[in-house]
């Protein structure tokens, strides 16, 4: 008989995530730590409990501005590179204590420069804390390293060159992040072109805030290979579930969709879980993976996200083992990883929970 469908079985599960800011996972007691190692004068709270929140109610104002202002605090105390390397270390130990065997964890590095850190002690802290924390951690798992260019800032081709230079010591692959309104992830050639010419993975936030257009520049213009939300696609499905063309596109395509249902829910996307369409996406056979994007804001976990899609529309493990294997699928991985991790950990743990 299967395990029952809840937050405590969802635990137990083999899980894969593509869509997590390292600064938007941090715990609350070491941005108090760090604060106080390094004379951050800021934080809106003294205490771990209150402090986490603030976070929290910032967070869930409906507005994605307000949302985005929180990260001025864990960014404030992420400008030394220990504080990079034991916060990434921190988010190893805590994915693989939720379960996750596979994560793909971004960040900007260029926002890690603002005290005189070079970007590449930046993005070595970095791997280096990954590195440790899947050593230290009491379950297996294999962290990916995504950096990001901000699109309103001029960095994207320096971003670009550390993923080629750093692509052997666990640099997965680029993003771009920040406000997509007014920067077209094509706005410089000469960063896509660095990708381009080393065949170096791609995702880009897309579909989130702005609508279609954005996806459609995100896949022309970049040449994303998956979409950071691309929620958006739902506005070219009809009510009777027929596509408009770029929603067939993704669809046929299989597109990866990185979709955060609580994220989106919280910076005004839509008003209600209820409301979101990740399970009208996924049953018209859209690629969709569920992620957390950002843990602390958001109060979420990869398992918590996964049961609370589960438990408001009904899905069953075989819908929760899609999910999680078309994220495995997905993966910025070698294929001989993705079929050990696909053979050996995921189908193996959902076939026990299934039993």
């Amino acid at each position: 008989m299967p395990a029952p469908l809840n937050a405590e079985t969802i635990a137990l599960a083999p899980k894969v995530l593509l869509h997590d800011h390292l600064d938007g996972g941090l715990r609350p007691q070491t941005v108090l730590e760090l604060a106080d190692a390094h004379g951050y004068r800021d934080l809106p709270a003294a205490e771990p409990g209150a402090l986490g929140r603030w976070f929290r109610e910032a967070a869930d104002s409906g507005s994605l501005v307000r949302y985005l202002e929180t990260f001025a605090h864990t960014v404030g105390v992420m400008q030394h590179p220990d504080a990079v390397a034991r916060v990434a270390r921190e988010c190893a130990l805590d994915l693989a204590a939720d379960g996750v065997v596979y994560a793909e964890v971004r960040m900007a590095p260029e926002l890690l420069t603002a005290e005189g850190t070079p970007i590449e002690e930046a993005v070595e802290a970095m791997l280096d804390g990954f590195a440790a924390g899947s050593r230290d951690a009491a379950t297996p798992i294999t962290v990916g390293t995504l950096l990001c260019a901000m699109r309103q800032n001029d960095r994207w081709e320096e971003v670009a060159r550390l993923v080629v230079r750093y692509r052997d010591a666990g640099v997965v692959g680029f993003d771009l992040a920040g406000p997509e309104i007014g920067f077209p992830p094509d706005r410089l050639p000469d960063a896509i072109a660095v990708l381009d010419k080393a065949e170096a993975h791609r995702t880009v936030h897309a579909g989130e805030a702005a609508g279609t257009d954005s996806i459609r520049a995100a896949l022309d213009g970049a040449r994303a290979e998956r979409l950071g939300h691309g929620v958006r696609i739902a506005d070219e499905v009809a009510a009777d579930g027929s596509l408009g063309p770029l929603a067939q596109r993704v669809r046929d395509g299989q597109v990866p969709l990185e979709i955060a249902p609580s994220s989106n829910v919280q910076t005004g996307a839509y008003p209600s879980l209820a409301e979101h369409p990740v399970d009208r996406l996924h049953r018209l056979g859209f690629a969709v993976t569920l992620n957390t994007d950002n843990r602390l804001m958001s109060g979420v976990s990869a398992s918590s996200e996964i049961a609370a899609v589960a438990g408001t529309f009904g899905w069953s493990w075989d819908d929760v083992r899609t999910v999680t294997e078309r994220a495995l699928a997905a993966a910025f991985l070698d294929d001989a990883d993705r079929a050990r991790l696909l053979d050996q950990v995921v189908r193996r743990g959902y076939a026990a929970l299934q039993a």
